[in-house]
């Protein structure tokens, strides 16, 4: 069954790393000029030469982003419902092996937290845990996802990457989609940092978009962790190549990019690599004008002032108020973390910033009427 492994195998790492740090001042004059950015004009446009063309780089990003989304920016949440996890990785504070509390919300705290976030205008909200396929798998969210959507008109989840028949029951309960971040597209580096359990397997990892393609999820979200390799360029290269096979095979469905930077978190790494607040607006300026109808988010892992300054460039989906822990709405606990978020304000405060950008914060992802309404 065709996946995206078949191009993988073919992408030279080294080759693609060489290449992009090759890039002149010309390159990147003619990707910034060019109709139509391809695979060339991306790796000039993440090379160290176009550093120097950050400020043309944003501008065409804005306009293009304004061309295809307006002045909407959507907003979510992430809810997180357990802690538990079945592997070790590196960088990840609900890894097995750290030593924290760990919690599993049951129906009622489900409810309680629903109300907590409904209470601050929110109608998209994106489900988090651990992965633990038995006490956090299908029957957990055949339990509780019908009573989830009742609350909201959109519903995403970053969860353990599942079967293409789970994916599809999924759908059945208000799944609308999902996230499926590869981290690194290093088999070699992707090894060093997932130390137990199945999400080792970097080849399942690597194809649940297209078994979520096969199972007609209407949007799939990628993503890379900068700092787990030494090259954060390449790896953003690798995403893209992936997210052209996707649009390509798989051409029903929505995709979304995101660019999350190593955060402080219980048993953290110090960075392979490291991304400034400057090469991270370069990439999402980069990827606007190779994708530019492909929704690009960002998430609090960054701080107020960088949010505030990039999100008018090609941002149009926010997360606000994360609290990366079970129970962290209602009862406002600030223990049990994956990951220590830098943006902290409230929504009402980052909805207010986007109005004084001139942009329209968005609360939800469409009406019921339109045909997606929660299952019953």
């Amino acid at each position: 069954m065709k996946s995206f492994v078949s191009q993988w195998e073919k992408l030279e790492w080294d080759d693609i790393r060489l290449r992009i740090n090759s890039k002149t001042a010309t390159d990147v004059e003619w990707a910034l000029n060019a109709r139509k950015v391809g695979r060339e004009e991306l790796m000039a446009l993440l090379s160290p030469a176009a550093q120097d063309y950050l400020e043309p780089l944003a501008r065409k990003a804005q306009r293009l982003t304004r061309q295809r989304f307006g002045h909407a920016v959507n907003l979510f949440v992430p809810l997180y419902l357990s802690n538990l996890c079945a592997n070790d990785c590196t960088y990840c504070g609900f890894s097995m092996s750290n030593r924290i509390k760990r919690k599993t919300l049951d129906a009622n705290e489900i409810a309680r937290e629903c109300l907590a976030i409904r209470s601050m205008g929110f109608d998209q909200l994106l489900l988090v845990t651990g992965e633990h396929q038995t006490r956090v798998g299908m029957d957990y969210f055949r339990q509780h996802l019908p009573a989830i959507r009742s609350h909201f008109s959109s519903l995403m989840m970053e969860v353990q990457p599942m079967g293409e028949a789970e994916y599809a029951e999924l759908k059945t309960l208000g799944l609308d989609g999902v996230l499926v971040y590869q981290e690194t597209y290093h088999p070699q580096v992707y090894r060093h940092h997932h130390l137990k359990g199945n999400k080792q397997d970097f080849f399942f990892r690597l194809e649940t978009p297209d078994r979520l393609g096969r199972a007609g999820v209407d949007k799939i979200g990628l993503g890379t962790l900068i700092g787990l390799s030494d090259s954060w360029r390449t790896d953003c290269y690798m995403m893209a190549e992936h997210l052209l096979w996707l649009q390509k095979t798989w051409w029903k469905s929505r995709y979304s990019v995101a660019f999350p930077r190593l955060r402080p978190c219980t048993g953290g790494i110090q960075p392979a690599s490291l991304m400034n607040e400057a090469q991270l607006v370069q990439v999402i300026c980069a990827f606007r004008l190779f994708a530019p109808e492909v929704e690009q988010s960002l998430s609090t892992r960054e701080s107020p002032q960088f949010r505030d300054k990039v999100v008018p460039l090609a941002i149009n989906t926010l997360s606000a108020f994360s609290k990366t822990q079970p129970g962290g709405y209602a009862d406002n606990k600030a223990e049990l973390e994956q990951f220590s978020p830098h943006d902290n304000r409230h929504p009402q405060q980052v909805a207010e910033a986007l109005i004084q950008s001139g942009l329209q914060p968005v609360w939800k992802d469409w009406d019921r009427y339109l045909g997606r309404a929660p299952a019953r």
